[in-house]
């Protein structure tokens, strides 16, 4: 995917750069799962991208949950202790997630 969307006669559109908290790899933000801490205080992943609350980003593949969640990357990303069953909840998300071969 290129950093810029083409678009013939116009400037070329800025395409919105994130930094995944498990393997530090920047890249697209449409290509990164979003998790949020709701206002609640509760954490989940955000299909939509645009819940309220304060966002981490994540690649696609297992390893990366997988970091995150065990070196508790997320919880200081998202500034908060996470719960047991929120834990459970974003492993069962990942566990449908791509093993991909590390770079």
């Amino acid at each position: 995917m290129p950093d810029a969307a083409v678009r013939p006669g116009l400037r070329p559109r800025r395409v919105p750069q994130r930094t995944c908290v498990g393997c530090g790899s920047v890249t697209a933000k449409r290509r990164l799962i979003r998790i949020v801490r709701g206002l609640d205080g509760e954490v989940r992943v955000d299909l939509t991208g645009k819940a309220a609350g304060r966002g981490a980003y994540l690649c696609a593949n297992r390893p990366c949950w997988d970091a995150a969640l065990k070196k508790k990357r997320l919880e200081r990303s998202l500034n908060v202790t996470i719960s047991a069953a929120s834990v459970e909840a974003l492993k069962g998300y990942a566990e449908e997630l791509p093993v991909e071969p590390a770079a």
